[in-house]
């Protein structure tokens, strides 16, 4: 029977299809340098939070997949991963909605102003209501920023309830955009200045890296939301706490930081124009469990030596352990 490594434990139906297909360790730990030795013994990593660098991938000879119960895979070093020979299993389209339907209530809820609201309304404070903090969003503009399964769930959502909707990304055409109703720009800063909301659903590479910064702030209206349900690293966290503070932009709305789990200290956590979600977005009850049924399911299949269709590095079946097969 197969060792399956797990950085932390799966939502309970993905722990119940594991039941007697392999021998499963739970390490509470995502940290590959601090769980090599378990590492070193399995057969299969699945990781939820943390990450494999290439010398963890390096030292393990017997490892042969590693799952990212999801489509991020930042926090693995998939070149390592592939000259190893190793598939990484990804869950795509799994999370779409979930995600985009998150990013849909972070905008509702720091435009309604809703978390201060709760909070002063429980210590008695009646009269926050006369703050007249919250905003309508008919015929506000979002500017989405990545136009993948989930920017284009999250425009679909946002035109049907009378917003205007705004895409960039460099990897989708004016064209393709303008046929599905919405406006197109090639131009980051211009996409950001139009936008009453910028929302961002592109993945972490070296490229988005830090690509919301002082530059984009400034370039944003004083009135503007910042929604985050991608990484936390494409933004410049120091100049969003000072954009925050300054007023240079009136909010944002965040399901991750740089640093995850999120520190109570963090500066964002003392703003109160902002709202911040512990990386949650697609952890509902339905879409978990689909995610976490795949991530099994191509797990299991890549360890009897299945060539499974969802992996990031699909050039790994060209490797000579694969040959043949």
């Amino acid at each position: 029977m197969k060792n399956i490594l797990l950085s932390h434990e799966l939502y309970q139906p993905g722990m119940k299809a594991l039941e007697g297909k392999a021998k499963v360790c739970v390490t509470n730990n995502g940290d590959s340098n601090a769980i090599l030795g378990q590492l070193k013994e399995a057969d299969g990593f699945i990781l939820r939070i943390g990450k494999i660098d290439r010398k963890a991938i390096e030292a393990c000879e017997r490892l042969k997949v590693i799952t990212r119960p999801g489509v991020g895979v930042d926090n693995v070093d998939v070149a390592a991963a592939t000259k190893q020979g190793i598939p990484v299993v990804i869950c795509p389209s799994s999370n779409a909605r979930a995600v985009a339907e998150h990013a849909l209530t972070l905008l509702l809820s720091i435009s309604k102003n809703i978390v201060e609201s709760d909070t002063e309304t429980r210590k008695g404070n009646f009269s926050v209501r006369n703050q007249y903090k919250a905003v309508d969003i008919q015929g506000k503009t979002v500017s989405i920023l990545g136009f993948g399964n989930i920017g284009k769930e999250l425009a679909r959502m946002c035109h049907g309830i009378g917003m205007e909707v705004l895409v960039y990304d460099p990897f989708v055409t004016g064209d393709a955009v303008t046929a599905m109703g919405y406006s197109y720009s090639a131009d980051l800063l211009e996409a950001i200045a139009a936008g009453d909301y910028i929302s961002l659903h592109m993945p972490s590479t070296p490229e988005t890296q830090g690509m919301i910064g002082t530059e984009q702030f400034a370039a944003m209206k004083s009135t503007a939301y910042l929604l985050n349900c991608a990484r936390g690293d494409i933004v410049d966290e120091d100049a969003l706490v000072e954009a925050l503070e300054k007023r240079i932009i009136a909010g944002a709305g965040l399901d991750v930081l740089i640093e995850e789990p999120m520190k109570a200290e963090h500066p964002l956590m003392q703003l109160s124009n902002c709202i911040i979600t512990p990386h949650m977005a697609a952890q509902t009850q339905e879409t978990t469990e689909k995610i976490v049924l795949m991530a099994v399911e191509g797990t299991l299949a890549v360890l009897n030596g299945e060539k499974w269709p969802h992996v990031c590095n699909p050039e790994v079946y060209d490797h000579p352990k694969w040959k043949g097969r």
